[in-house]
């Protein structure tokens, strides 16, 4: 389980406008991921899990 704390440094992206956006903070080891206007749904991933998805993104295994 991850711990959330007030501590953490939520990043958007730099594209971001209108408030709308997907936040990312680093902790222990794991990336956590929430949307900008729901902030207490956080999803986590491992450091891996974090990678491939990063990969499928630049490798285009996403589109439709």
């Amino acid at each position: 389980m991850i711990e959330m704390t007030e501590n953490l440094r939520w990043s958007k992206a730099k594209r971001c406008a209108g408030g709308d956006c997907v936040e990312v903070a680093l902790t222990g080891g794991h990336v956590l991921v929430r949307n900008s206007k729901n902030p207490d749904e956080v999803l986590s991933f491992t450091g891996d899990e974090w990678e491939a998805f990063l990969d499928g993104v630049k490798e285009g295994e996403f589109s439709s």
